[in-house]
């Protein structure tokens, strides 16, 4: 850096670059940050995942399983579910609490689906929506609702009327 008495302080690269002026939000060039250097170098790496993205990748991870004699390539997420099947079929009962938890948690089948209410649920529901298309009807015709307060015998609001 240059500084002459009365004049602005200036930069110089020393490599025939041009001199440019120093001030407010004008460093000098030797303060600069270099190509491809950081100005938090201690931050976060690049390559640093969080816990979602490792699970998944470790999950994912290819394993060697012995099946039938024959070693077969499987991901760490199924060979998981499958020494949890053996020991449920072993007669581990908290390996097999686990694997029907998940069978009803992710086995979605259209025949689950479609089972039946019982009777008793289905009068329920048949009155509700018969009470509701009545409800509906009236107030479609400009008919009179079922409001107790247009009723001649029902007791009046106790608030006074504005006037």
């Amino acid at each position: 850096m240059i500084v002459s008495k009365g004049k602005k302080p200036t930069s110089s690269t020393g490599d025939g670059k041009k001199d440019y002026e120093v001030g407010y939000c004008k460093p000098p060039t030797h303060s600069w940050f270099r190509p491809g250097q950081s100005g938090y170098p201690a931050g976060r790496s690049k390559g640093v995942h969080n816990l979602k993205t490792d699970v998944k990748r470790t999950l994912a991870m290819p394993v060697k399983v012995t099946e039938g004699g024959r070693t077969r390539t499987r991901s760490t997420q199924e060979a998981a579910l499958m020494v949890l099947r053996e020991k449920a079929l072993k007669g581990n009962t908290r390996a097999s609490d686990r694997l029907l938890e998940l069978a009803l948690r992710f086995n979605n089948d259209e025949a689950g689906l479609t089972q039946q209410l019982p009777a008793a649920d289905q009068a329920i529901l048949a009155a509700y929506v018969a009470q509701f298309t009545a409800a509906a009807m009236t107030s479609a015709t400009g008919g009179p609702a079922d409001d107790s307060a247009s009723k001649p015998g029902a007791p009046r609001s106790r608030r006074k009327a504005r006037k």
